[in-house]
């Protein structure tokens, strides 16, 4: 968008009553006004500190009526009696006028006192949709018991102000009042350097914070636990390409044979290849050969990686074509990118580590000790001239070098060592590919440099023995294999990877198994998700989201006209639909697609030989098979004029077709509503000129959980209006439990979180200042936030 929408000023609320009556009526807040900018949002702060303090209390002013009875109105003419009247008939005269004006001022009041009448039934037959009075269903379902002693590790805002004011994101408990502030806490009072330091340490520290709780999962490990549920569970579908997609995670889980096949199956499958110079067995194989075996068979792409995408330069035109891709490898050797020579070198302190790598790969697969240092001398030395040409994403992209078009027989040209299109037959068999075909490269430099440092190796007769292109295979290949052998072997790469700096802990091994059973029975995985889904319940709650949003759209001001037609017409031409169904095959066409697939219940190792011989039938897929939702998508995406939702956003902890739908769209509506916000209006730029301690980043990520907040609220209150009640949860219910609920997600981790400079207790302060929706008044006697208002 070349212009972005800016903001209106925030209409006027009436503060909430110190003292809330359960029996009168809520009017609807305004929900769907312009969101508040930081300023607001500490005015707001401000405004419910000063009532604190003051104790005000609501006055209550009745309108004055003047009654024009005693006074002659101007436009009737004074009436003169006539002569031939006497004062009898003059008086009942006068008595009649009076008399009539009395009923007429009486009419009028009565009519203003019926419409105000009806106008407040109406606000509280709205208002009742969310917050009702009476007694509510609670809900006991097993995925609601599970949510309410979740629900029980987080602070009620309206039993607990003021530990919910010291609660931050990431802490079991709130904070202590010495040390626990929100975000923003003194970021206007320091110098900007320091303040820039501190923002990075402040990040740091909850980024650590919430790495460490295990008390909120984020939302693909949430998909992860289901899928393993699934796995785990003897309910559902129960044919024969199921129960293979469940034989590979369970042999995956069983450690015992794992550790004792120990190193031999990888073994073996060297012979298989012809050996290698490393054990002192080697037959001396072709190396195109070699290469071509290793990327079809085996998923192993050791000097470039392949995929199969569109041109970009062509989705504009409506070209739905597919073409074979090239890049750079994803190289074993550290490297670290030159700006000044423009080169990618491998510094001193990380090939100490690689040098200890590879010493232990050997040493782990047998290799004599007399030549083991001269391999792996060889192995680094390749590695590092394959390396130089390697160049970052940013780069490259600077450079122009993405998409780089050209056929199979001029990259045979600008890169003879590879037999390119025997390779890529090989690699996509049996797809059809000629001479003439294209591809699409992302970085030539290295490819041609690649190509030099392959014949430079090959023609070095001294080493032909040594075999170090094979070396060098084979040395990757293990690489590809690390996950389905003994913990030596991921303990050497753990060790390694902590040498580099990565503090990273090590996954679960249920979540390892989820993962690697997702990359070859994916379409199994999807039917099986597919089976437990309430399509019926999320497809509501992705209607009622987009819904509010475009009711959103409206009340935005626009720097211009054009802006605003172009992206309303684009939003409006988009219609919101789950990923499902019609992409998802059969439980028969699975078994079919399956039935040479054979599963061994203690075999890890030749179970994951399959995988990856289905990782190739995957990848061959793509060049026919329509762009969709992978299973582990938990975002929505946009795919033509439509925008997809992946089923595996609506899984617990996150959604549950048993939940109150006030925690449904509490914690996955206004999720959704955050995705959409910025897949939908990325440049959307907030703020309203002048100084600010926040950066336009944080000021951006402010608006948007701030209208997400609202969106989701009101798409609540529109379902509440088509289907009236709702359940409760802890003793929790409507608006109450929409707000806790709230506060618990916005914890989670989410991508943007680290530009999101206050706490989610913030913007729940705000929506209930802005409006009489709150069951009580958010105020804490102690004052506890009295120190925020000097920075505010």
């Amino acid at each position: 968008m070349s212009e972005t929408p800016i903001e209106p000023e925030p209409q006027p609320s009436p503060q909430p009553s110190s003292q809330p009556e359960p029996d009168r009526g809520l009017q609807p807040p305004p929900l769907l006004q312009l969101p508040l900018p930081p300023e607001a949002l500490c005015q707001a702060q401000q405004e419910i500190q000063l009532q604190s303090e003051l104790q005000l209390r609501p006055v209550s002013q009745q309108p004055h009526l003047s009654s024009q009875s005693e006074s002659q109105p101007e436009s009737l003419p004074e009436l003169q009696p006539q002569p031939q009247l006497g004062e009898e008939a003059k008086s009942a005269w006068i008595n009649h006028r009076r008399l009539l004006l009395l009923l007429l001022g009486s009419s009028l009041y009565a009519a203003i006192l019926g419409l105000l009448y009806y106008t407040q039934q109406d606000l509280r037959t709205e208002s009742t949709g969310i917050k009702q009075a009476g007694t509510v269903t609670p809900c006991l379902s097993p995925a609601c018991q599970r949510a309410s002693a979740r629900l029980s590790t987080s602070v009620d805002p309206f039993t607990q102000p003021c530990d919910y004011f010291l609660f931050t994101c990431g802490s079991d408990s709130p904070a202590p009042a010495t040390g626990g502030r929100q975000r923003s806490e003194g970021i206007s009072s320091i110098p900007q350097g320091q303040r820039k330091r501190a923002v990075r340490s402040e990040r740091k520290r909850g980024s650590q914070q919430r790495k460490n709780t295990s008390l909120r999962e984020d939302r693909k490990t949430a998909l992860l636990q289901y899928l393993r549920e699934i796995l785990e569970s003897n309910n559902g579908s129960t044919g024969p390409a199921v129960q293979k997609a469940k034989g590979f995670y369970h042999s995956c889980l069983d450690t015992r044979s794992i550790e004792t096949a120990g190193a031999e199956p990888f073994l073996t499958l060297i012979q298989k290849l012809g050996g290698w110079a490393g054990s002192g067995q080697w037959n001396q194989t072709d190396f195109n050969s070699t290469l071509s075996l290793l990327m079809r068979d085996y998923s192993t792409f050791p000097f470039f990686n392949l995929y199969v995408g569109k041109d970009p330069n062509e989705i504009a035109r409506g070209t739905t074509r597919k073409y074979i891709q090239i890049d750079q490898p994803d190289l074993l050797i550290p490297i670290e990118w030159n700006s000044k020579t423009q080169k990618s070198q491998a510094e001193t302190q990380t090939l100490r580590p690689f040098l200890a790598l590879s010493q232990r790969y050997l040493a782990l697969l047998g290799a004599p000790s007399s030549s083991s240092d001269r391999h792996v001398g060889i192995f680094i030395a390749l590695s590092s001239e394959l390396a130089v040409a390697a160049a970052p994403l940013p780069h490259r992209l600077l450079k122009g070098q993405l998409y780089q078009r050209m056929t199979i027989q001029e990259l045979q040209t600008q890169a003879p060592a590879i037999d390119w299109l025997r390779c890529l037959q090989t690699a996509f068999h049996p797809h059809p590919i000629s001479q003439e075909d294209h591809v699409l490269l992302h970085n030539l430099p290295y490819i041609v440099q690649m190509s030099r440092v392959i014949r430079k190796w090959l023609n070095r007769h001294e080493l032909s023995s040594s075999g170090p292109l094979h070396t060098y295979m084979v040395l990757n290949l293990l690489h590809t294999f690390t996950p389905a052998l003994d913990s030596r072997f991921s303990e050497t790469d753990r060790n390694f990877s902590v040498a580099l700096g990565n503090t990273d802990g090590v996954a679960p091994r249920w979540k390892r198994c989820v993962l690697e059973t997702e990359k070859g029975f994916d379409s199994i995985l999807t039917h099986l998700l597919d089976e437990r889904i309430a399509h019926r319940e999320a497809e509501e709650i992705v209607l009622n989201i987009f819904s509010s949003f475009k009711s959103k759209l409206v009340d935005l001001k626009w720097r211009d006209q054009t802006s605003q037609q172009f992206v309303m017409n684009k939003i409006q031409s988009l219609t919101p639909r789950l990923w499902t169904e019609t992409e998802i095959p059969s439980e028969a066409e699975l078994d079919q697609l399956f039935s040479k697939v054979t599963v061994s219940a203690h075999g890890y190792f030749s179970n994951y030989i399959q995988l990856l011989s289905l990782q190739q039938k995957r990848r061959n897929k793509l060049f026919t098979q329509t762009e969709g939702a992978d299973i582990l998508s938990v975002t929505p995406f946009l795919l033509g004029n439509e925008v997809i939702f992946p089923m595996g956003m609506f899984v617990p902890p996150l959604f549950h077709p048993t939940y109150p739908r006030a925690m449904n769209y509490a914690v996955l509506g206004s999720l959704i509503a955050k995705d959409i916000l910025h897949l939908l209006l990325p440049d959307k730029k907030t703020g309203r000129g002048g100084a600010s301690a926040l950066s336009a980043a944080q000021q951006q990520e402010v608006w948007v959980q701030y209208s997400a907040l609202q969106i989701a609220l009101q798409a609540y209150h529109q379902s509440l209006k088509k289907h009236p009640g709702d359940t409760s949860l802890s003793g929790f219910s409507h608006i109450h439990l929409f707000l806790t609920s709230f506060s618990q997600v916005n914890c989670d981790s989410d991508p943007y979180r680290e530009f999101l400079p206050l706490e989610p207790s913030f913007l729940i302060t705000v929506i209930c200042a802005k409006s009489e929706l709150c069951p009580t008044s958010l105020q804490c006697p102690n004052k506890t936030q009295q120190h925020l208002l000097p920075s505010c």
